[in-house]
């Protein structure tokens, strides 16, 4: 099984903004523990700050891989090209969000992409990233 990770704006950040919502955690530390706990699953990943980027790359694993796993950071509540991307591919996407964007300010109530994913996931920490990847099994 082939997941693709795709992180979006900011993301690159983690470990270093805001700890209280995001935690202490490089997601390059992490991205280490859950390739060990999925030694059966081929895990990639891609962090991007740019749009047009984030689009290239889901076109590119899109038709190949089993799944990928997107957290389009502010992107999701801003861009109608990503959530484009999804729906022109034939790879399910779950939507992940570190934080609970419910819980934030309303404009983060709004997502772009939540109409073309396979599901969402927010609000469980790091840990999204591992139930994402729990839901392709």
């Amino acid at each position: 099984m082939k997941i693709a990770i795709i992180n979006g704006p900011n993301l690159n950040l983690l470990g270093k903004r805001e700890p209280e919502v995001y935690g202490s955690q490089t997601f390059e530390d992490y991205f280490e523990i859950l390739e060990r706990k999925f030694p059966n699953v081929e895990l990639s990943y891609y962090q991007s700050n740019i749009e047009g980027e984030l689009i290239g790359k889901i076109q590119e694993v899109g038709f190949t891989y089993d799944g990928i796993i997107l957290n389009a950071g502010a992107y999701t509540h801003t861009s109608i090209g990503l959530g484009d991307a999804m729906k022109a591919v034939t790879t399910p996407v779950i939507e992940v969000h570190i934080s609970n964007t419910y819980a934030r300010e309303s404009f983060r109530h709004q997502s772009y992409l939540s109409g073309n994913a396979k599901g969402v996931i927010l609000g469980f920490g790091l840990k999204s990233y591992e139930l994402a990847i729990q839901s392709f099994f």
